[in-house]
Parts: structure tokens; sequence; C-alpha cells
């Protein structure tokens, strides 16, 4: 049997994060092999186990793959596990506010003397620059940077939906961690690396920034901008569904006009390039949504897939549990809460040579594996259960 991948395996990842940006950077190196600790406080934990209604599932998405431990940092002792760990680790993250670890003696000039190799990343809501010690959160940043604007109709700003910036944020935090460390092999030294919403809230609207760069016109939002394709929209069908067509090449429109029937469009030279399709836009979706109203769903999904042109039904979140692509392609992860909730969440994006990453380790209840952390840092198990006799280090009883 070909044993599952694991590119970052030994890579010791200590992390001391909540939400979701802090946890997903822990989860890519995880889920790629990494040993993640989760460091989390006594008694109950990270918060975010705790959070309901849209956040009831943050912890079941991002804390795969990782061990974890509950220790008091602010006691002497507890300090001194932290700082153990510290030592042998790789990669430190961090997303708590500006300050915090520095208060514990946890920032990145205290740790960095104890291990000069270390790569240490904070998570955060900015960037160095006037903004940075503001409190940020996704929905704050979308507003900010534009993404908001460009999401909503004109006049209506509209948060994305779901936690873009927190997601790419730990990803891109992933990435240059992971580039330090390669500089490490050359330099023998770890850096400070930091992450933030707010500049990747920038990024995922850059192209429209560079559209009015090049163009000199400020892009309206994207439910009433001028598309780049004259057909590239969602039209209805006749079993009262919907579906997104789109003809992105001038070699397509002819055999789409031919499928469906539309044999005075095609025959028509004032709609012969993309470029006048794109103008005639407000005659030629209505008369394209009638011919495609004619047909159902499946009618109108097993043309689309004859012809090869991009298209796509529109599906709720939820409706992906019972994809056949994700259910065969190993495109999920079943995971169980600490209460013993089967949870099924989508795996990382990437393969390896065709393999997707599975699960090593199921979602931690609060200090699990701190027996097993501590006596690899040397503890004796009678100095482990005088530290949990003292509240300073939490051991779960069994629960599943």
């Amino acid at each position: 049997m070909t044993e599952a991948p694991q590119p970052l395996k030994g890579l010791k990842v200590v992390e001391f994060v909540h939400m979701v940006m802090g946890p997903t950077c822990g989860l890519v190196l995880g889920d790629l092999g990494a040993d993640v600790i989760k460091v989390e406080p006594v008694p109950a934990g990270d918060n975010t186990r705790r959070l309901g209604a849209s956040g009831a599932g943050f912890f079941a998405t991002f804390n795969r793959n990782k061990r974890a431990i509950a220790v008091d940092m602010k006691s002497p002792e507890g300090l001194a596990i932290v700082t153990k760990l510290v030592a042998r680790a790789d990669v430190v993250t961090e997303n708590f506010r500006p300050g915090a670890m520095d208060k514990l003696g946890l920032g990145y000039e205290a740790l960095s003397k104890i291990n000069p190799r270390l790569v240490y990343c904070s998570l955060k809501g900015f960037l160095e620059g006037p903004y940075e010690h503001r409190t940020a959160l996704d929905e704050v940043v979308q507003m900010m940077a534009g993404l908001a604007y460009m999401t909503g109709p004109a006049g209506r700003p509209l948060r994305a939906g779901t936690s873009v910036n927190d997601i790419m944020g730990g990803m891109f935090a992933a990435i240059g961690i992971l580039a330090a460390i390669e500089e490490r092999h050359r330099t023998g030294k770890g850096r400070y690396v930091k992450s933030a919403l707010y500049e990747n809230c920038a990024f995922l609207v850059a192209q429209h920034i560079a559209q009015y760069c090049v163009t000199g016109e400020a892009p309206p939002p994207m439910a009433v901008r001028r598309a780049a394709w004259g057909i590239y929209d969602v039209f209805d069908t006749a079993d009262g569904d919907q579906l997104f067509l789109a003809v992105v090449s001038d070699t397509q429109w002819g055999p789409f006009c031919d499928e469906f029937g539309l044999t005075a469009l095609k025959a028509d030279p004032a709609l012969a390039t993309n470029n006048q399709r794109c103008a005639a836009r407000a005659t030629l979706i209505p008369a394209v949504g009638d011919a495609l109203r004619r047909l159902t769903k499946a009618e109108l999904l097993a043309k689309a897939e004859k012809l090869g042109i991009p298209y796509a039904p529109i599906v709720k979140p939820v409706e992906l549990l019972d994809d056949p692509h994700l259910l065969q392609s190993g495109g999920f992860v079943d995971v169980t809460t600490p209460e013993g909730k089967k949870v099924r969440v989508p795996a990382l994006p990437v393969s390896f040579d065709g393999a997707r990453l599975p699960l090593r380790r199921d979602l931690p209840d609060v200090g699990a594996d701190g027996r097993e952390i501590l006596a690899e840092l040397g503890y004796a198990a009678a100095d482990i259960e005088r530290l949990v006799a003292a509240d300073i280090l939490k051991i779960p009883l069994p629960s599943r």
C-alpha cells in the first residue's frame, strides 16, 4: 500500500490561534504532514469550540490533523512548558490582538533569542502601517477594501458568502512560512512572517484596480458590470430551476446557436464577434433566455456538456455533500467532534501524484495530547500529574 502523502513530515509547528485565519494556516501545514500542536488556555480551550450559528462549523473545519495541549500560560510553570515547546519548534503561529503575545513573553523578539531558527508568523488584521492597531474582521476588511462593494447590487454593499479573507489569509501565511523555511535551508536563521486580512482583500480586488488603471473607468459592482463575454449569465429552465451558461469564444458561438435552435442569431452579422455580442447584450440575453427556458435543467446540462461550453447548476453548499465528483475523488474528510458528532468537511484542494491528503488525526479534545507532548519534552509522569492537579495543565477524560 502506498503511504499517504506527507511532504511536510518532520516539520514541528506550535500554534496559538483561534477562529478561522490562524487555524486555517495550521490546517494547511497539518494536512501536508507537519506535526501541529494547538496550544489552548485552561480550562475550556479555544472559544471557537463553543461558537454557534454561522460559527458552528469553524472548529470542525479547521482543526483536524493537530495535537492539542491546554496550559495556563500566565503561570510560570505553564509558560515554561510553552517555552520548551517553542525551543524545539520550526514554526510558531499566532493570531491574537497586537501585543498580546509580547505581554506573555511569547513575541518574536523573545522567542527568536531562544530559537534563532524559528519561523514566527503573526496573522493579523493589517500589515505594518497606519491601520495596524485597528481591530479587524473579515467583514470589516471586505467593506474597507471594496470587495463588499463589488459583490452586492449597486448601493447595497454585501459581504462575500464565506470567510474569504480569513481562509486566504491563512493560506498566504502558510506560503510565507514555507518560503521562510526554504530560505532557512541556506541561512540557518528564521524569519518573522506576517499575513493580514486587509492586504489579502486588496489582493482579491486587484483585477478591479488594474481594470481602472488600464481603462480609466472605475468598475461597477459585479451585479451590474459590463460582462467580457456576450453570453455569460444565469438562465431560467422549464422546470423552475436555473443554470449558468457561457460562450467565451467565437468558435463556440455557431455550435451554441445550432444546438439551441438560434438560427436567426447565428445568421445576424451584427452578432458575429464576441465584442459585438457584448454590445448587444440588452437584446441578446432575453432572446437566448427565451430559447433556453423551453428546456429542463437536465436537458440544458446535457446539451452544455455535449458542446463543451462552461456551465454550472446553481447549488447550495449543503448540496455538495452529494456531489458525485467530490465523493468519488476523495474530496471530503470525515471528522468527529469532541462531542461525538460526525462531520464531513472538504479536503485540502490539492493532490500529490493523484492522491488526496487524508485525515491523520481527528479533531482533538481540549488538552487531548498533553501527556504525550509533555513526555516528549522530558517531563516525568509524576510532574505531569502535579501540573494537572494544580490546574496548570488540563488532561481530558476519555470521551470517545
